[in-house]
């Protein structure tokens, strides 16, 4: 395997991760009262949007060539990290 194949392999396996965390916060969302709901539908709707970035990245990074995915990986890091940090915060808020 080679280290784009590796490295690809290992975006999805933290996308699905991330995809069923924030099904967690909708379900929490889903049983909030009413004031409370819109707070986390908002939150999930700009985590779903920041995970569909990611997701379209990482299809132009299936797509690259061996020799151009290297400048690919450094725009997935960067929306990656943004995630990240937006789904924890998200998880701490709604705790």
């Amino acid at each position: 395997m080679s280290m784009k194949q590796a490295y690809e392999k290992k975006l999805r396996a933290q996308l699905n991760e991330w995809s069923a965390d924030i099904d967690k916060l909708k379900a929490k969302a889903d049983k909030a009262e009413a004031e409370v709901q819109i707070e986390y539908y908002k939150k999930i709707d700009e985590l779903r949007t920041m995970q569909r970035d990611v997701a379209h990245q990482l299809t132009e990074l299936r797509e690259s060539s061996d020799d151009a995915w290297e400048d690919v990986k450094a725009g997935i890091n960067s929306a990656w990290d943004s995630l990240d940090r937006a789904l924890k915060s998200a998880v701490n808020r709604f705790k």
